[in-house]
C-alpha cells in the first residue's frame, strides 16, 4: 500500500503524492526558488485532522512540516509530509477584551480586516498574505514592534498538537517551557493549529510610501538617519533602495527605474506624524507620496509587496549603527542585480526584554538590513548572491552576526537567530517534546 493510500485512510483532508494532479503546485512554497522534495502534501480539514496526521507520522517514522502559506520555507523538507493548514481559517475578534483567536491558516490581511473596525490591530508585518501563526512562531517583527515589541510576546495561548498526536492548549500557566519556546522559537516543538493573542489600540494610524529617483538617495538617507535618531516609539520608518525590472506588469513610473523609498507608520494623529516626517518634505524630486490617514486594514498596502508566489533570494543582517561609514557603504554604487536593499529602524520596545517574554528575546541592534533579489535563472542567482555578499562584507564591522528568525534565508540554521543560551534552551525543549523528530521546522533548532 502506498503512502498516499495510508494517508487517505488517516485523514479527511486532501492528500497529494507524486503523480497526482496538483501535487507539484501543492508542494511549492511561496518562495519559488526553494525546492521542496516532500513525500506527500496533506491539506488538513481541521485540528482533528492535524492530530490524526501526527499520529500516523509518529507510527510510520516520518516527519511533518507545517506551512500555512510557505513564506518561511527553509528547504529542509526532503522526504517529509508537508502539512497545509489553509482550511483552519477561523477568526474570532473580541474587541471588549482586545483579544483575537485565529486558526493556523489565517493571513494577516484577514485578521486586520476584522480588527480594524474596532480601532484595534495585531502586530502585523508588511505583507497581508503571510500567515499569523507562522509569522508569530518566528517572533514577528511588526510595523508596531517599536511600540509593542515582538508579535510573539503578545500571545496568550497556542492550540497545538504534540508529538504523540494529542491536542492541547498551551499557555504560561499550563506549560511555561513550551509556551516560551513557541513564542519566537520557530515552532519546531509542536504543531500549532490556533493562536490567541492581545490586540492593541490603533484608533489613529498614519502611514504610506514616499519615492524619489535614486540620485536623491544620499539626501534621503541623511534625512532617515536624522528622523530615526529622535523617533518616538510610535513612529516606524524604513529606507529602501529599489531597482525595478522592466516588467510590463509594473506601472510606467516604476518600470525599469532605480528609486529610493521611505515607508512609514505612526500610531497617532496625522498632524503629529507630519511634524515628525517633515525632514523628508524638504527633498525635491518626489515621484510618489501615498502618506495619509488609513485604516489598519490597509496596512499591507504601504510597501505594495507582491502577493503572488515568486522566486526570491534574500540575505539579512543586524546593524550595530548607521554612521557615515555605513551610509557610504550602502550608497557605494547601484544595487543591481538586486531588487531592493532595505534598512529598517528597530529600537524602542524591541531593545527592552519583555517581562516573561518568549524565545524571540530582544534586539540590541538599532537597525536591520534586508537584501532581496529575484533569481529568474541560475546565472542570476549567482550574481545576486555575489552582490549581497559584497554589501554584507563591506558592512561586516558594523553588523552583529545575528539575524532575526523571520529574516533567515533558505539553507540557514536557527543557530544564526539566537544567542547561545537561548539556542541551548530551545534544543532542550525540542529533545524533551519531540524526541523522535516528528516535527520538522523551517529552520530546525537541532541543525541539519
Amino acid at each position: 500500500m502506498t503512502i498516499g493510500n495510508d494517508l487517505r485512510r488517516a485523514v479527511r483532508g486532501r492528500v497529494l503524492v507524486a503523480g497526482d494532479d496538483g501535487f507539484e503546485q501543492a508542494r511549492q512554497p511561496w518562495n519559488l526558488a526553494v525546492e521542496q522534495p516532500v513525500r506527500a502534501v496533506v491539506e488538513a480539514r481541521d485540528a482533528d485532522d492535524v492530530a490524526a496526521l501526527v499520529g500516523y507520522a509518529r507510527l510510520a517514522g516520518l516527519a511533518v512540516s507545517a506551512q500555512p502559506s510557505g513564506h518561511g520555507a527553509g528547504g529542509d523538507v526532503d522526504g517529509v509530509i508537508l502539512l497545509r493548514t489553509g482550511r483552519l481559517d477561523g477568526v474570532d475578534v473580541r474587541p471588549e477584551e482586545r483579544v483575537a483567536r485565529v486558526g493556523a491558516g489565517v493571513k494577516w490581511g484577514e485578521l486586520l480586516a476584522a480588527a480594524s473596525p474596532h480601532g484595534l490591530t495585531g502586530l502585523a508585518g508588511s505583507s497581508p498574505v503571510v500567515s499569523v501563526a507562522g509569522y508569530t512562531l518566528g517572533g514577528g517583527l511588526s510595523w508596531f514592534s517599536r511600540r509593542h515589541g515582538f508579535a510573539a510576546d503578545s500571545v496568550r495561548a497556542f492550540d497545538i498538537v504534540d508529538a504523540e498526536g494529542d491536542r492541547a492548549t498551551v499557555s504560561a500557566g499550563s506549560d511555561p517551557e513550551l509556551f516560551w519556546a513557541l513564542r519566537g522559537g520557530g515552532g519546531d516543538c509542536a504543531l500549532v493549529t490556533g493562536v490567541e493573542f492581545d490586540l492593541h489600540p490603533a484608533p489613529h494610524l498614519y502611514g504610506g510610501r514616499m519615492l524619489w529617483p535614486a540620485e536623491r538617495a544620499p539626501e534621503v538617507l541623511a534625512a532617515f538617519r536624522e528622523v530615526t535618531a529622535e523617533a518616538p516609539d510610535e513612529l516606524t520608518v524604513w529606507f529602501t533602495l529599489l531597482n525595478f525590472p522592466p516588467l510590463p506588469v509594473l506601472p510606467d513610473f516604476l518600470r525599469g527605474r532605480a528609486l529610493v523609498a521611505v515607508d512609514s507608520t505612526f500610531l497617532g494623529e496625522a498632524g503629529r506624524a507630519q511634524d515628525l516626517l517633515r525632514r523628508f518634505d524638504k527633498i525635491d524630486g518626489l515621484v510618489m507620496d501615498s502618506r495619509g490617514t488609513l485604516p489598519v486594514a490597509e496596512l499591507g498596502g504601504i510597501c505594495a509587496e507582491p502577493t503572488d508566489p515568486a522566486p526570491v533570494q534574500t540575505r539579512a543582517e543586524l546593524l550595530t549603527g548607521l554612521d557615515e561609514a555605513v551610509a557610504a557603504a550602502l550608497l557605494a554604487g547601484p544595487i543591481d542585480p538586486l531588487l531592493s536593499v532595505q534598512v529598517r529602524h528597530l529600537g524602542g520596545a524591541l531593545t527592552r526584554p519583555a517581562r516573561d517574554g518568549g524565545a524571540c528575546g530582544h534586539l540590541a541592534e538599532p537597525y536591520s538590513l534586508y537584501m532581496v533579489g529575484i533569481p529568474f535563472a541560475p546565472e542570476a542567482a549567482a550574481a545576486i548572491g555575489a552582490r549581497q555578499n559584497g554589501i554584507a562584507d563591506a558592512l561586516a564591522s558594523h553588523t552583529s552576526g545575528r539575524r532575526p528568525y523571520t529574516f533567515l534565508s533558505p539553507g540557514e540554521e536557527a543557530a544564526a537567530a539566537f544567542p547561545g543560551e537561548v539556542l541551548a534552551r530551545l534544543r532542550d525543549v525540542k529533545r524533551a517534546r519531540d524526541p523522535h523528530g516528528v516535527f520538522r521546522g523551517n529552520y530546525p533548532v537541532l541543525g541539519r
